[in-house]
């Protein structure tokens, strides 16, 4: 089955975005992003940074901030600041 074309004016645009809400064919998302995937998201952001830092030794972290540390002043070189 082919889906039905968008009408070109506005009127009817907004008039089928109303139906379909009020149909409750539309899932409200907050600010177009599915609630769902940023919780996840978030969960494994939260998880990773810490669990990296634990399985590294003192010299590894410390060698890594280092070089972010470096790569930000190189960025900023770049970018005439």
């Amino acid at each position: 089955m082919r889906k039905p074309k968008t009408p070109r004016d506005v009127n009817q645009i907004a008039y089928s975005m109303v139906e379909a809400i009020a149909a409750g064919d539309v899932p409200k998302l907050s600010n177009g992003k599915d609630p769902l995937a940023v919780a996840l998201g978030r969960r494994g952001g939260l998880k990773g940074g810490p669990a990296r830092a634990a399985s590294m030794t003192p010299k590894q972290r410390s060698d890594g901030a280092k070089k972010a540390a470096l790569a930000r002043w190189a960025s900023n070189d770049r970018n005439g600041k």
